[in-house]
């Protein structure tokens, strides 16, 4: 299915339950799990997903090769192949789609990043439609082509029910983090703050931030510019806020690993290593 002309479906967004599987994060809505259950059952919801059909036709592999497509395909409960490919002037410029359910009951979705040449990288809400995957929403591109966002992940981040989107912008020339909320088939910027990176160019590792429970609050862990320090920030009175900053024996380079009492292991050229960051300060 190639992308239409008209206006995005619109999604409603509600509390969500951050969960780690296999190095890369789902989603799930906070149901019970015989709820949950029954709900995939009735939605045939979506269960896997991948790109398909490498490109070359836009060229900025920040990835590496072969990591620039034109198809994704995600799989349901029952088995069904949905499909959705992009127009000639866009490429799926990521690894793996992630599988997220934005409000409490609704089906998961897909989370992509989509770069073209009319202004760069943008995230790119996919929704089942019966037989069809079709765009839900879409943040605005970064501005400029060839440059790219690395997602930090989905969250409730000042816990009013609603589910924010994270990604650092421009990761590799001085990031960007911002935040958005899905309004209609749109994905709205709330909230910007300067100085991040969370990849480094041309590798294949997007894990080195993460959302994260810090001291009982649902905070963003990022590292700073030179992938030196990990900055802990959370989204307050609509602004982001730096709330503590822990430093690391060196440059990030390799995928966060989150622990639910407020700690992330991270490994180095010195082996592994546990950082707790709820004792980390500003």
């Amino acid at each position: 299915m190639r992308l239409p002309d008209r206006p995005f479906d619109a999604v409603p967004g509600a509390r969500l339950l951050l969960a780690m599987l296999a190095g890369s994060w789902l989603l799930l809505a906070a149901l019970p799990p015989a709820a949950a259950a029954d709900a995939a059952m009735r939605g045939d919801a979506i269960v896997a997903a991948a790109y398909l059909d490498p490109v070359d036709r836009y060229g900025h592999f920040a990835l590496g090769k072969p990591h620039e497509y034109a198809r994704v395909s995600a799989t349901t409960g029952s088995g069904r192949q949905l499909q959705f490919e992009l127009p000639k002037e866009l490429v799926f410029e990521d690894l793996q789609p992630r599988i997220v359910t934005l409000s409490a009951g609704a089906e998961p979705q897909l989370l992509t990043i989509v770069s073209g040449r009319d202004g760069g990288a943008r995230l790119m809400l996919l929704r089942r439609d019966g037989d069809r995957l079709l765009p839900a929403a879409q943040s605005a591109p970064v501005g400029r082509s060839m440059r790219w966002l690395n997602p930090v992940g989905v969250a409730d981040l000042d816990g009013d029910g609603q589910a924010e989107i994270a990604a650092v912008l421009t990761p590799h020339i001085g990031g960007t983090l911002k935040v958005y909320r899905q309004s209609g088939d749109q994905l709205i910027e709330i909230a910007a703050l300067a100085g991040f990176s969370n990849h480094v160019y041309g590798s294949a590792e997007l894990g080195l931030s993460t959302p994260l429970a810090v001291n009982g609050r649902m905070s963003l862990v990022v590292p700073d510019n030179a992938r030196q320090r990990l900055r802990v920030v959370a989204l307050a009175d609509g602004r982001l806020v730096e709330t503590a900053s822990c430093p690391l024996d060196e440059a990030l380079t390799g995928a966060l690993q989150p622990h639910s009492d407020g700690r992330v292991e991270l490994v180095g050229r010195a082996g592994r290593r546990l950082i707790d960051l709820t004792s980390c300060r500003r």
